[in-house]
Order: C-alpha cells, then sequence, then structure tokens
C-alpha cells in the first residue's frame, strides 16, 4: 500500500532526512591554526599607535592572546570565524565578564588583536599590536 502525501508533507519528509542526514555527520571543532603559526617566544602588546608597552607575555600558545583581558581558565569559547588570516571567538567567563576578540595575522611576528567586552563589571574596547621581541 502506498502513503499518499500532501505537499507540504513532503516537504517535512524531505526537511527530516536532511536533518536526520546532517545529524549523523560528525562536527569538526574549528581548529584556529592561524594561531598554531605564530612564533613562540616574548609578545608585547601595545595599544595601537602608541609606543607605551601594556604588557609584555611568553608566549606558548598564542590562543593567550584571545583573552587579553581575562587571561583566567575556564572560559568557554564560541569560535565565529576560523580563517587563515584572521580569527574571531567570543568567550565567556563566569563571574568575571565576556569579551569577542579577533586577531589579524600580518606575519608570524605580528598580530592586530581587536577585543571588547566586559570586565570586571566595566566595558573595554581596545586595539592592540602584538609583537614577538625575542625569546623568553
Amino acid at each position: 500500500m502506498m502513503a499518499i502525501f500532501s505537499p507540504s508533507m513532503r516537504w517535512l519528509v524531505a526537511v527530516a532526512g536532511f536533518v536526520g542526514a546532517a545529524a549523523s555527520v560528525p562536527a569538526q571543532a574549528p581548529s584556529l591554526t592561524m594561531l598554531d603559526r605564530l612564533e613562540k617566544g616574548s609578545w608585547q602588546l601595545r595599544e595601537r599607535g602608541s609606543d607605551t608597552v601594556l604588557q609584555t607575555v611568553c608566549l606558548g600558545d598564542a590562543r593567550r592572546l584571545i583573552q587579553v583581558r581575562h587571561p583566567r581558565s575556564g572560559c568557554s569559547r564560541y569560535v565565529i570565524e576560523d580563517t587563515p588570516g584572521a580569527v574571531t571567538v567570543h568567550y565567556t567567563c563566569p563571574g568575571a565578564g565576556h569579551g569577542r576578540t579577533t586577531i589579524r595575522n600580518e606575519t608570524n611576528r605580528l598580530v592586530q588583536i581587536d577585543t571588547q567586552g566586559i570586565a570586571d563589571g566595566r566595558p573595554f574596547s581596545q586595539a592592540i599590536e602584538a609583537r614577538r621581541v625575542g625569546g623568553c
């Protein structure tokens, strides 16, 4: 016996089949490989257009640059953009605030960081240039 479906039912059956097929494909976590290409070592962070060093960090894992204003662990991250030239990540740190950071690669020793959010109950927005200056 053959079932007879209305056009709207056929659409629903087609969508259900598509969703079922999509659900069976394993999701891949973003790789953020652009950050992996950055050289390890001592990096100076300066407000863009200023000569004053905000901080110097010994960088082993460049993912630390995502949370310049929230240097703690235990924050959740959601990757918005992950391309060879730039990454954008939104993160939330329970009890401490949240932020959205874009890191644009110029070379493996120079990146531009735009970050904004809430830290310690106050809004922040910074344009930072990070440059490798030597070993740690």
